[in-house]
């Protein structure tokens, strides 16, 4: 949605939070949620210029958007909803560095090192007591591949006293450093994953589309555009769990938070040594999810 007097209203009535609000289609906007410009002028060559009114989907915007920071942004790891893993056979106050990859469409990007210790944080979405068939992360008894890191096996499920699990009591194979088994088995999943004392926690925002329909203004006579706001277009997220050289990261900077999405510091909220994440795109495009739930 483009009209200025729709947007006005909405900056307004404070369904958004100002005219840079990263769900708005202004510059200020999509700077703030961490569009690039090369993406922009990319997205305005594909779509051209029309002399009648149009309608452009959202996804051709998306898919510039990670098309140039595929190539450009540098990957980190980061827990956003974590889940605390103990290797219990990893030795007691043992630390290593692990090499990680920046960013694999750019060899000039070179590599970095990440800590790994006896705790880990993985996913909570990462794990399930009782898998079903297609489920191929962490599960009691099952093997997994920690990212740069070691083969890890679930062995004890931890739980609280509402039923909850808490923590995962699991071992390693010392043997597959860096990700490979030497004796050729493999693993069905790859998981991220942050050394829990070295981790450092920040809000991180999860942003969707601010509506729900594809031509949001396209209302039935009695209705309001406004009645297709997105509900959910905005989640703040708390006490996520990011790896330790993120902690130093600048507004504007942008990032691949891998298997996440696309991410972006915060232009505005955003303090020395406390950056706060905005997530510029997913992936994937997300959006065949929403329309079969809004038909």
């Amino acid at each position: 949605m483009l009209s200025k007097r729709k947007l006005l209203e909405l900056v307004q009535g404070k369904y958004v939070d100002g005219w840079d609000d990263p769900r708005m289609p202004t510059i200020s906007g999509l700077r703030r949620r961490g569009d690039t410009p090369e993406a922009i002028r990319a997205f305005c060559a594909t779509i051209g210029v029309n002399k009648f009114n149009s309608i452009v989907d959202l996804v051709v915007l998306e898919n510039a958007v990670r098309d140039h920071l595929n190539r450009t942004a540098l990957r980190r790891m980061t827990v956003l909803r974590p889940l605390k893993v103990v290797i219990t056979n990893y030795p007691q106050g043992q630390q290593e560095l692990l090499e990680a990859v920046n960013n694999p469409e750019d060899p000039a990007a070179g590599s970095r090192q990440v800590p790994f210790s006896r705790e880990i944080f993985i996913e909570q979405e990462d794990f399930m007591e009782e898998p079903p068939k297609k489920f191929f992360r962490l599960a009691p008894g099952r093997e997994v591949r920690l990212r740069y890191a070691y083969f890890i096996t679930c062995q004890e499920v931890i739980k609280d006293a509402g039923g909850t699990v808490v923590e995962l009591r699991c071992t390693y194979d010392p043997a597959t450093r860096g990700g490979d088994a030497p004796d050729g088995r493999k693993v069905k999943a790859t998981l991220h994953w942050v050394s829990a004392p070295h981790a450092f926690e920040a809000q991180v925002r999860l942003y969707e589309t601010l509506f729900t329909e594809r031509d949001p203004g396209a209302v039935a006579e009695g209705h309001d555009y406004k009645e297709n706001l997105n509900p959910v277009s905005l989640q703040v997220i708390q006490g996520c769990k990011l790896e330790p050289s993120l902690r130093e990261a600048i507004a504007g900077d942008r990032f691949q938070f891998e298997r996440l999405g696309y991410f972006c510091v915060d232009n505005r909220d955003s303090l020395p040594g406390r950056p706060v994440f905005n997530r510029t795109v997913t992936l994937k495009d997300t959006w065949a999810k929403v329309a079969q739930k809004n038909p």
